[in-house]
């Protein structure tokens, strides 16, 4: 059986669920946070010239990456500054990008940096995110590339952006372009 997502949970049964983090008053429950799944990735970079030599498809070409920190007491917030500066050394904007991969431990986090960001949420995580999907401890940062290249392959898309919560403050985010 796949791990998620689970359709016979109900809006009650969520409603339910304790808080994991703060019992009295917290919002991230089982329920809207990402469950720890199995699972593997690869992804094989290198030169154009090189692919081309070999008879390789090229599916996307890596334009800029950025990582970023912010003080860990807010926690979750680390891809809103490093997707502004992958989306500045890319010289886009936001509004530029066609699709958008953004992982989410938690559902208040996921809609915290939407909102910091201003991002047109119908481009994110348009086949679900790790809430939906699991999250694949040391693989997700593969898992939302591979999904965002063949997505961007599937709409005949030019711009992609993927962007990870690292931990403890962290972000880290990659332009992208068919």
């Amino acid at each position: 059986d796949d791990e998620q997502p689970r359709p016979e949970t109900s809006e009650q049964q969520l409603a339910q669920l304790r808080p994991a983090f703060r019992p009295a008053d917290g919002s991230v429950t089982a329920g809207n946070a990402s469950s720890l799944n199995d699972g593997a990735a690869a992804v094989l970079l290198m030169r154009v010239d090189k692919a081309r030599e070999l008879g390789l498809p090229v599916l996307a070409r890596i334009v800029s990456s950025a990582v970023a920190g912010v003080d860990p007491s807010v926690m979750g917030i680390g891809p809103v500054s490093a997707c502004r500066k992958a989306l500045q050394r890319a010289g886009w904007t936001l509004d530029e990008v066609d699709l958008i991969e953004a992982n989410e431990a938690f559902a208040v986090q996921a809609l915290a940096v939407g909102q910091l960001l201003e991002w047109d949420s119908e481009k994110v995580n348009v086949n679900g995110g790790a809430i939906a999907l699991g999250h694949p401890i040391g693989a997700s940062g593969c898992r939302i590339l591979v999904s965002l290249v063949h997505e961007m392959q599937r709409r005949g898309a030019s711009k992609g952006l993927a962007t990870l919560c690292v931990g403890g403050g962290q972000g880290i985010a990659m332009t992208l372009q068919r």
